[in-house]
Parts: structure tokens; C-alpha cells; sequence
């Protein structure tokens, strides 16, 4: 089992930074195009897109990638915890 504890904290932990990139990335004036800007747009996507649909921006804002974050630690403790009951 430690082996799957570890790959799902590996897994969580590179959704997070993932979107932490996203982040910084969105800061700057970065070409859409380029392959780590789509890869990182096709992987964090599926999580942020259905949480924009629900939660407007606040402003200037977009508070979704806070919520995702939140969001990605409490289902990694969920499972976690359920790895570790097996």
C-alpha cells in the first residue's frame, strides 16, 4: 500500500503545482501556443473550468485556482485516509 499512498500524494502534488504555474504564467504575457502553456491549460482545465462555471470572478479576480487548490487537498486527505484503512 505504500506505494499507492505515494502515488496518490505524487499525483495531488502535480495537479498543485500545476495550477501554481497556471497562476504565475497568467501573470505574464505568455504565447498560448507553446507546448508547457497548452499542456499546463490541458491538464488543470478539467479542474478549473467546471469551478469557473460556478464561481464568478470576484472583480478583476478569478478565485478558482485558490478553490481547486482547497478543493485538491481535501480529496487527497479523503483518500488518503481511505488508502491507509485498506
Amino acid at each position: 500500500m505504500p506505494i499507492v499512498y505515494n502515488f496518490i500524494r505524487l499525483l495531488f502534488n502535480l495537479l498543485s503545482l500545476a495550477i501554481l504555474a497556471r497562476v504565475i504564467l497568467s501573470w505574464f504575457n505568455v504565447n498560448p501556443f507553446h507546448p508547457v502553456v497548452a499542456f499546463l491549460d490541458a491538464i488543470t482545465e478539467p479542474i478549473l473550468g467546471p469551478l469557473r462555471r460556478v464561481i464568478p470572478p470576484i472583480g478583476m479576480i478569478d478565485i478558482t485556482p485558490i478553490v481547486a487548490l482547497v478543493l485538491l487537498q481535501v480529496v487527497e486527505t479523503i483518500l488518503l485516509s481511505l488508502v491507509q484503512s485498506i
